[in-house]
């Protein structure tokens, strides 16, 4: 004879404002969201990139173009994700060859990933603005 289980009656959270999730879990996040904007604004920087090779008033309009404050703001926004990207990136590369494994060291080295990615911000913002 088969008894079934009966279903447990679990509350049910569906405001995900609420849910408070741990360091190590924000930086994969960020990690995977960096990658996908990178990988979606590739043809802007490629298309950008041939614009500026092509000739002289490719690079000169292009040049033109990166002194707009909205430029600015974009380049500034794709360069965090990119060194969020890159930190997280060597993060997960070290956790995959077993060094960082514990939780404790795990924790620490998404703090570290989030203070490298905040000072190199700041350079960044200094030499773009």
């Amino acid at each position: 004879m088969i008894v079934k289980k009966p279903k447990k009656q679990r509350p049910k959270n569906l405001d995900l404002f609420t849910i408070r999730l741990p360091i190590n879990a924000v930086v994969s996040i960020l990690h995977r969201a960096s990658g996908v904007l990178l990988f979606l604004i590739q043809p802007l920087l490629l298309w950008a990139l041939y614009l500026s090779l092509s000739s002289a008033q490719g690079y000169t309009a292009v040049a033109t173009q990166c002194q707009q404050w909205p430029v600015k703001l974009a380049i500034t926004v794709l360069a965090c994700a990119f060194f969020h990207h890159f930190y997280a990136g060597i993060r997960h590369l070290a956790m995959d060859v077993h060094w960082m494994t514990t939780l404790q060291k795990a924790r620490f080295s998404s703090r570290v990933v989030l203070w490298l990615v905040a000072g190199t911000m700041l350079f960044v913002i200094w030499a773009v603005w």
